[in-house]
């Protein structure tokens, strides 16, 4: 990340959002890049909920062999089998042997969305998060991600949806919180006219997160026009000025 685009943001950021906690960012590399690589947890403990080390300040970095849930392996793009069973995993269950998620009212919706599902394909072993002020120059990150309150968000959701007459600039798939985190933030790196990501939606993922808390993830390029944008929009005006003083008093 150049240092000067870096420390420009991070002023910007100070400026309109005084008080509100920088982005996470995330990228893959074939190394660890300065972060800390957990060991394979057991029981399962969400990524979600791991990625508040990052958040905090301490960059954490994952791999296929290190992330124990079958879905946190598939969106974040390394080899998983998701077993026979994840039709009725994400459903109804079965009786006496498996309970189920009801995310889907019954098995054969699972297999409707599963045959179209988008996946990604890590391109390095590491994926790594580090929060935007961490960034070093030789660090891309392939996306950020904003974690905050109504109030913040509100800020990305409108400076994304800025610069486009398109009504649906900002998107929410159905998906885990690590796949609107990662994997759709990816697949929106591949179009022309990207669009940010809203989560995290998932009531299994939620109990990670503190309450009151959600993210919108941009790829590299729709955040670098979202910056260049920051002093021409609404962020200028009377009305964010309450917003911010009210996101700064916390």
């Amino acid at each position: 990340m150049e240092q000067a685009f870096k420390q420009h943001f991070i002023d910007q950021w100070n400026k309109y959002f005084t008080g509100a906690q920088l982005p996470l960012t995330f990228f893959y590399s074939t190394d660890p890049a300065g972060a800390d690589v957990p060991h394979p947890t057991a029981p399962h403990v969400c990524m979600v909920g791991q990625l508040k080390q990052a958040r905090n300040g301490k960059p954490i970095a994952f791999t296929g062999e290190t992330l124990i849930c079958g879905g946190g392996k598939r969106y974040c793009g390394f080899p998983s089998d998701l077993g026979p069973s994840f039709r009725y995993f994400l459903s109804c269950g079965i009786p006496g042997k498996l309970e189920g998620e009801r995310y889907k009212k019954t098995p054969e919706m699972v297999d409707e969305i599963m045959r179209g599902a988008p996946k990604i394909e890590a391109p390095d072993k590491y994926l790594v998060f580090k929060r935007f002020d961490q960034l070093a120059e030789a660090d891309q990150p392939a996306g950020i991600v904003f974690f905050g309150p109504p109030d913040v968000i509100s800020g990305i959701f409108t400076l994304c949806t800025f610069g486009t007459t398109d009504p649906n600039s900002v998107i929410s798939p159905f998906a885990a919180g690590c796949g609107q985190i990662v994997m759709h933030v990816m697949l929106q790196s591949r179009e022309e006219q990207q669009k940010g990501v809203l989560g995290v939606f998932d009531v299994s993922a939620r109990p990670s997160l503190e309450p009151n808390t959600m993210t919108l993830g941009v790829p590299l390029k729709k955040f670098k026009e979202m910056v260049s944008d920051m002093d021409e929009s609404f962020l200028i005006t009377p009305s964010w000025e309450k917003v911010r003083r009210r996101i700064e008093s916390g």
